[in-house]
């Protein structure tokens, strides 16, 4: 009966020419391969299920012991029916593929599939902004596999110590990105799951005065043309400063504002009925490309710090303000509540659920009346005088 290997026998191997194998009586399948070079490693030689030969070759730099333990180890899998070589192959591939699985190279997918596709431009540029700006200088090179919840927590956290609505804003956008994860197979289970928001928001509440609406609007003779007319037609119209600010001039009728699906929150079209003093305020704006205030939305943010100066010592206030004290404002003068969520485009309220299914009366007449009598109101309310409700000709 052949002796079992030693080291010493081991090391005592000459090399050859060419690769050769040394079977070890010591232990069943398991052999030395010599190299060339002298380099001696191991490997189990069996049959798999199908019986095809095949070669488990074990880790560089184990001891003898170490070899005979794995190869008892690895026939043992193979009396289970496993196959140990393709088993290591495939986790060299996922190991691989996890190492390719990195937040950027997934950022930049996600970016492209998910949130250009899905979101309005200003959402999609302020998500691009937190992962450029946040995440991805935390996490670039990390792999998405890797990240758990306490990094979630101590990325939020530390955002939040002076940013604190800031990291609420990130804690949304890192949960999108790893459900859309966890729905397209990537990872098992999403990092963000049982982490709370880091800063309880509460809902702002600010509504302008009559006079404070009166400093606003006079401040606004303070900027420039297309400031001046972009913010008088917010305070006329109601609604949302990007879809005002991002105003085209094919989105300007003859007596209403067209706004196309991919520029409304609610990811549906809105007619909003223009009253003489807004259709007054387009006429006046003077035709420079396809956008009605040329490049303000990019720099509407410093246009209401200038307008926030100019109204002296008034209490802090948001652009979102005057589309809240609108609504405020048409409800005091006697316009109908579902007139008003009808002008603002809303979709909850008095059109939430089946109400807002079944209800398909489009109250453009009302809505008209509406704007009209809102217009003059403000008019009033700036000027101390009397309205003159004249409808300007159709353009």
């Amino acid at each position: 009966m052949a002796k079992a290997l030693t080291d010493i026998a081991i090391r005592n191997l000459k090399p050859r020419a060419v690769r050769y194998e040394v079977p070890d009586p010591g232990a069943r399948g398991l052999r030395v391969v010599v190299q060339p070079s002298g380099r001696t490693s191991y490997a189990v030689r069996y049959r798999n299920a199908a019986g095809r030969a095949r070669k488990f070759t074990l880790p560089a730099g184990i001891t003898l012991a170490a070899a005979r333990k794995l190869a008892a180890d690895a026939l043992l899998d193979v009396a289970q029916g496993n196959d140990p070589a393709a088993g290591k192959q495939t986790a060299r591939q996922a190991g691989r593929a996890r190492a390719d699985d990195t937040v950027e190279r997934w950022t930049h997918t996600f970016i492209e599939r998910h949130v250009r596709r899905n979101t309005r431009h200003n959402s999609a540029r302020a998500t691009v902004g937190i992962f450029n700006n946040i995440i991805l200088p935390a996490w670039g090179e990390r792999s998405v596999h890797d990240i758990a919840r306490r990094d979630v927590i101590d990325l939020v956290e530390g955002v939040a110590v002076d940013r604190p609505v800031q990291a609420n804003r990130t804690h949304a956008a890192v949960g999108k990105f790893f459900k859309w994860l966890c729905q397209r197979d990537v990872i098992a289970a999403s990092p963000c799951i049982g982490v709370d928001r880091p800063t309880m928001e509460i809902p702002c509440e600010r509504v302008l005065s009559d006079d404070e609406m009166r400093k606003l609007w006079a401040a606004c003779g303070q900027l420039d043309p297309f400031a001046t007319a972009c913010i008088r037609l917010l305070i006329l119209t109601g609604q949302r400063r990007v879809e005002i600010a991002g105003l085209r001039w094919n989105e300007v009728g003859d007596d209403a504002l067209e706004l196309p699906v991919e520029r409304m929150k609610g990811r549906r079209s809105h007619v909003v009925p223009l009253s003489s003093q807004a259709c007054a305020i387009i006429d006046g704006v003077p035709r420079s490309g396809d956008r009605v205030f040329g490049h303000l939305l990019g720099r509407i943010d410093a246009v209401k710090r200038k307008l926030h100066r100019h109204m002296g010592d008034t209490p802090h206030w948001t652009l979102h303000d005057i589309r809240r004290s609108v609504a405020s404002d048409m409800a005091r003068i006697g316009i109908a509540l579902p007139v008003i969520e009808k002008i603002l485009a809303h979709r909850k309220g008095t059109f939430a659920g089946v109400v807002g299914i079944y209800q398909r009366h489009s109250f453009l007449p009302e809505m008209a009346a509406a704007m009209q009598k809102w217009g003059d109101h403000v008019e009033r309310l700036v000027s101390g005088k009397a309205a003159k409700v004249v409808r300007l000709p159709r353009r």
